[in-house]
C-alpha cells in the first residue's frame, strides 16, 4: 500500500477494482486542518483511457509491480499488436488503444520493452528515437530558408512536418514522444 501523497509518475495502481499506471502526480500540502491532496492523471491499463482525479493525500492504494521483459513484435491484426519473447517463444497481444499513436511506429522484428502488471501486459515502450523512411514528400526546395517545414508521409503511414531539404527516400530521425522529425539519419545516403 502507498498514501496518494506518495505517487509517482510510472508507477501502476488498482484503484475501485480498476489497473492504472500513474501519468502525473502532483502533490498539494494542505494548511491548517485541511489535509492535502494529490492531483493525477492516470491512464487505464484495460482501457487505455486517461482519467484525472484528486485523491486525498492519506488515502491508502494499492501499489502494484511492474514486471518488464523485452519482446519482439510479430505483427498487428485488427486492434490487437502481438509479441514474442525471443527466449520462450511465449506470445502476448496487447490492444493498439493500450499502445497508442505510437502502435503504427512498430515494425516486424523490432524489438521492444513489455511492460506486464499481473501477468498481463498493460504497456509498450518504444525505444526514444527512430529511424524512419520518408515515403512521399515535396521535391527539396533550396530557395527557402531551414525555417520552412512541409508535410511527409513516412513509410509506416503517419504524417509529420519536416525541413525542406528532406526528399522521398531519405532516412530520417523521428523523436517517438513527440512524433516529430529531430534530423536526417547518419545512415542515409544522399
Amino acid at each position: 500500500m502507498v498514501a496518494a501523497s506518495q505517487l509517482r509518475p510510472g508507477m501502476a495502481i488498482r484503484y475501485e477494482g480498476q489497473l492504472y499506471r500513474v501519468l502525473i502526480a502532483d502533490y498539494h500540502p494542505g494548511q491548517g486542518k485541511m489535509s492535502g491532496v494529490t492531483h493525477t492523471r492516470l491512464k487505464n491499463l484495460t482501457t487505455g483511457g486517461i482519467w484525472e482525479h484528486s485523491f486525498r493525500a492519506d488515502l491508502k492504494l494499492e501499489d502494484l509491480p511492474i514486471e518488464k521483459q523485452t519482446m519482439e513484435f510479430l505483427y498487428e491484426d485488427g486492434d490487437q499488436c502481438y509479441f514474442m519473447n525471443p527466449e520462450t517463444f511465449e506470445q502476448v497481444s496487447v490492444s493498439t488503444a493500450v499502445i497508442g499513436d505510437q502502435a503504427r511506429l512498430l515494425q516486424p522484428e523490432m524489438r521492444v520493452t513489455v511492460e506486464f502488471v499481473e501477468g498481463q501486459p498493460v504497456n509498450v515502450v518504444l525505444p526514444e528515437v527512430l529511424e524512419v523512411r520518408v515515403a512521399d514528400t515535396a521535391p527539396p526546395s533550396h530557395q527557402q530558408t531551414d525555417s520552412v517545414w512541409k508535410p511527409a508521409r513516412l513509410e509506416n503511414g503517419l504524417e509529420i512536418m519536416v525541413p525542406q531539404f528532406i526528399k522521398t527516400g531519405d532516412v530520417i530521425r523521428l523523436d517517438v514522444a513527440e512524433l516529430k522529425y529531430m534530423d536526417r539519419a547518419k545512415s542515409a545516403k544522399s
